[in-house]
């Protein structure tokens, strides 16, 4: 398990600190950052029903409570080898204005590993603790949400090879988006395969990426 130190991020939501500073969210909005890219720029995009969501690092369970919070169908899966100690003690529901999701927001944390367990109605989590790097998805995804640390911090798993694995695993114009543009990040996921492109960013960040795996051609 992984501890580390809360912090109140500008929106008043919290993030967590981990060794040499590193955050799991922007210290500019936790909230903000996760709403913008992963939500806005990628949920609402995808009409699949249900939406099958895969996660790259589970990490606090903001991106799983956004996602279910929107009340849609989705069955979604994640990886993370260092689940977060403490995590529940995030304020992300008081700051939502929603202090009756915190229930939901544990059991996302408290849901058995290696085994797919309904959180609400329409709402199913497969949580593994497996590395990603070849690591099978259970099912194609429509979404995906990349969210491990920096380049700087985990480079391999920033990679083509990486890359080339999922890429196989996705549907047809199946959505990848992630808070990372550096050049090197987009060179790589396009050697994969995917289309991408740069969007405006959260409060705090100029821009982020999306990509796409294309539509085989008619």
């Amino acid at each position: 398990m992984t501890a580390g130190k809360l912090i109140v991020t500008l929106d008043g939501s919290h993030t967590v600190e981990g060794e040499g500073g590193v955050t799991y969210h922007s210290r500019f909005g936790a909230l903000q950052e996760s709403r913008h890219i992963f939500i806005d720029a990628g949920l609402r995009t995808i009409g699949a029903s249900p939406v099958r969501v895969f996660e790259m690092g589970f990490g606090t369970g903001l991106n799983a409570l956004l996602t279910l919070l929107e009340s849609r169908p989705v069955r979604y899966e994640t990886v993370e080898t260092e689940p977060l100690e403490g995590a529940r003690d995030l304020n992300f529901c008081e700051v939502l204005g929603r202090p009756d999701c915190r229930p939901v927001f544990e059991r996302l944390h408290t849901a058995e590993w290696e085994r797919p367990v309904e959180i609400t109605p329409g709402f199913q989590l497969f949580k593994s603790r497996q590395d990603i790097r070849g690591y099978a998805l259970r099912e194609p995804a429509d979404l995906v949400y990349y969210d491990a640390f920096d380049p700087v911090v985990q480079p391999e798993l920033w990679t083509e090879e990486l890359f080339r694995g999922l890429y196989a695993q996705l549907a047809p114009g199946a959505i990848l988006v992630t808070y990372c543009c550096k050049g090197t990040v987009r060179r790589a996921l396009q050697a994969a395969g995917f289309e991408t492109g740069k969007l405006p960013g959260p409060p705090g960040k100029k821009e982020f990426l999306r990509a796409r795996v294309p539509f085989p051609a008619r």
